[in-house]
Order: structure tokens, then C-alpha cells, then sequence
């Protein structure tokens, strides 16, 4: 009876053996498919984190781009009506824009107006181009 019990834990004993082999294998390979999905993934944190610094670098550029926009589109207004405002006995651009959509010539837009020639062909081509987009 006794010999029957220890041949009984003996096998036991080899399948508990043979059990933690089987488990400490298992872990191994389970320990090396992580350790390939950490590399993975650092690999990718990696590209993120680049695209990502990218992406912020575009936007800081994008940022002071438009910064220096507003910094150079601010003072418009005011020349603007410096520009309508200034000599009243001349025509303002506005109204040298109505005579050139009424058909006005250079040389009309030059006397009446005050405009230099170069002036005055930009407004003739700006109300042509608008008539012609209408």
C-alpha cells in the first residue's frame, strides 16, 4: 500500500514538474510576444510624437503668419479714410471708380480726379473686370 502511494505521488510529482515546464515555457513566449508589442508600440508613440511636433510647428508658423497679418492689415482702415478724406476738391477713389463704370477714359479719370496715370488705369481694369464678372 505504501509503494502504491509513492508511486502514485511520484507521478504526481513528475506531472507537477512536467506541469511548471509546460507554464515557464508558456511565460517565455508570453514575455516575448510583449516584449515585440512594447517595441510596436514605442515605435508608433515615436511617429505620433513626431507627427505631432510637426503638426505644432506648423501651427506656431501659421500663428505668426497671421499675427504679422493683422500687424500689417491694422493700419488699413485708417489709411483707407485718410485716402477718401484727403483733398476735397479732388474725387475720391470711390467716385473715380463710379466715372470708370460710367465709362470714363484715363486721361477723364486723370484730370477729374487727380489720379496719377498709373491710378487711374488700375481703376478703368479693376471696373472693367468687375463688369465683366457680373
Amino acid at each position: 500500500m505504501l509503494e502504491i502511494a509513492v508511486a502514485v505521488l511520484g507521478l504526481f510529482c513528475v506531472l507537477l514538474a512536467g506541469t511548471c515546464l509546460w507554464l515557464v515555457m508558456t511565460l517565455r513566449q508570453q514575455a516575448q510576444l510583449q516584449s515585440e508589442r512594447d517595441t510596436v508600440r514605442d515605435q508608433r508613440l515615436r511617429e505620433l510624437s513626431r507627427r505631432l511636433d510637426t503638426y505644432l510647428t506648423g501651427s506656431i508658423r501659421m500663428g505668426e503668419e497671421l499675427h504679422e497679418l493683422r500687424r500689417v492689415v491694422a493700419p488699413l482702415p485708417d489709411k483707407l479714410n485718410q485716402m477718401e478724406q484727403r483733398d476735397p476738391s479732388s474725387l475720391s477713389f470711390t467716385q473715380a471708380a463710379r466715372l470708370a463704370g460710367m465709362g470714363a477714359s484715363v486721361d477723364d479719370l486723370t484730370h477729374s480726379c487727380g489720379l496719377t496715370k498709373a491710378e487711374a488705369e488700375l481703376v478703368s481694369k479693376l471696373q472693367l473686370a468687375q463688369k465683366q464678372r457680373s
